[in-house]
């Protein structure tokens, strides 16, 4: 959660699962876009000797859709290398490490940006946007990595054309309250209503301490648009991208002996992610590794499980009494599907729209047009400010929060206006707030904060 442990086998290859996706319009640079892919989920800061780092045999890709068919029109293509410099030491780093270059440095990546603009399924060109350059190391500790930020702002690259690109670790800039969420949907304020009581108790952010590896593209929006002018106006389909991520692997695998693997064949698909919590909750555990091989553009098999969404059936169940509105609510879930699958149209909300056409497809959907918000309400579009999820998504937005009240009914009237919602399902919250340390965010590119180090994270005391 989002998708972090998503899908039964994908849980497996921690290298090549996405943990979130995130697109929104750049706060300091309103011209452009940025785009945050999250890889490794729940890095633990004291992980090592052998720390956390990119999978050199896994192609991973930032796709984008600007002509509402569910198809990539243009993919950020990213790829990387690992060396070791020492091979007489099990140490990742033999020394400080204070520059990108430090020969104490013995365990580093450099990575590849190939730009693919593509027509149907065709690559007509390929752009290497820049190659060999580096990441930073994971954030080892005090000793090993003193200054740490400084040290990380040296892998953040500025290319032609008005680019920036990072890859590296990150704090994870996702929140959730973990246990209770999936201790048999624990909802707060009445969690003391549930088939199993509670008591009340603030909300954690289980993931406050945990690192991901993020990628991180900076793009000005005249190089997203299909006609290659800058999105003025916010009715305009044409100022809508869908976004998604995946990573790939080679068809075949052959292991030779222990210390060689070869890998060939095409790669192939074996993840993806485009909305939060979408293979999460909304697709069935047999399904989620499949889903995870197919594209937006085949999601209308899927369609069945957000129109019918078993966790809406569940809620009635698991509260007694709470939601007698949603448990007599009989019809398909066209407000989720707006949501999740084809975008917001016009006249739904007022002076906003996403919608990308009928083309049933999981894809994070931004309209351009819409600038940042100068002072932004992490409960996004249903809370007023339509800079923030489900337009695109950013850092800070509680889309956990959002998605069970959605789930619950709260989104219904904007499709149904004879529906009365239930009014639990306005007051849901995960109880976790983004302040009193919770998670960390930069002002500025590459955004997502800064990792914490081994030094600094201590393990749970056990009674």
């Amino acid at each position: 959660m989002s998708s972090h442990r998503e899908a039964p086998e994908m849980a497996k290859d921690p290298v090549a699962d996405s943990t979130d996706l995130y697109a929104f319009v750049s706060p300091d640079r309103a011209d452009t876009v940025t785009m945050v892919a999250n890889y490794l989920p729940f890095e633990y800061a004291p992980g090592g000797p052998n720390f956390y780092e990119f999978g050199d045999d896994v192609l991973y890709r930032i796709n984008i859709d600007n002509d509402g068919d569910g198809r990539a029109d243009i993919i950020y293509q990213f790829q990387f290398t690992t060396t070791n410099t020492n091979p007489n030491t099990f140490l990742y780093n033999t020394g400080q490490i204070t520059s990108l270059s430090d020969p104490d440095w013995n365990r580093r990546q450099s990575f590849s940006v190939t730009r693919l603009d593509l027509t149907g399924n065709r690559t007509t060109r390929r752009t290497v946007l820049a190659s060999g350059l580096s990441c930073p190391p994971c954030n080892v500790g005090v000793r090993s990595t003193p200054n740490y930020a400084s040290l990380a702002a040296q892998a953040i690259y500025s290319l032609d054309g008005g680019i920036k690109v990072f890859c590296g670790q990150r704090l994870d800039p996702f929140y959730a309250d973990l246990g209770p969420i999936f201790d048999l949907g624990t909802l707060r304020p009445f969690q003391n209503l549930h088939l199993i009581p509670s008591a009340a108790a603030a909300g954690i952010n289980s993931l406050r301490t945990f690192g991901v590896h993020s990628i991180v593209i900076q793009v000005p929006k005249t190089q997203l648009t299909a006609s290659g002018g800058a999105p003025t106006n916010v009715a305009d389909s044409r100022s809508v991208i869908g976004v998604w991520t995946s990573a790939s692997r080679r068809k075949a695998l052959v292991r030779d002996n222990p210390n060689r693997t070869n890998q060939s064949g095409p790669f192939v698909q074996v993840s993806r992610l485009g909305n939060p919590l979408f293979n999460e909750v909304i697709i069935p555990l047999p399904v989620k590794d499949y889903w995870n091989k197919t594209s937006p553009h085949q999601d209308s098999q899927f369609a069945q499980y957000g129109l019918r969404p078993e966790l809406a059936k569940l809620l009635p169940v698991l509260y007694p009494g709470v939601f007698p509105n949603l448990a007599n609510y009989n019809k398909d879930r066209a407000d989720l599907a707006a949501i999740l699958l084809t975008g917001i149209p016009n006249g739904v909300v007022p002076g906003f729209q996403n919608y990308t056409g009928p083309v049933i497809a999981d894809m994070l959907r931004l309209n351009m047009a819409i600038g940042p918000t100068a002072s932004p309400n992490n409960g996004g579009l249903v809370a007023g400010d339509a800079a923030g999820f489900p337009n695109g998504r950013r850092l800070a937005d509680d889309v956990v929060t959002i998605e069970l009240r959605a789930v619950a009914g709260a989104t219904i009237p904007l499709v149904d206006p004879t529906f009365t919602p239930d009014a639990a399902a306005g007051a849901i919250t995960q109880g976790v707030k983004i302040s009193g340390g919770n998670v960390s965010y930069l002002n500025t590119f590459p955004y997502v904060g800064t990792p914490k180090s081994g030094t600094e994270v201590t393990p749970p005391r056990v009674p």
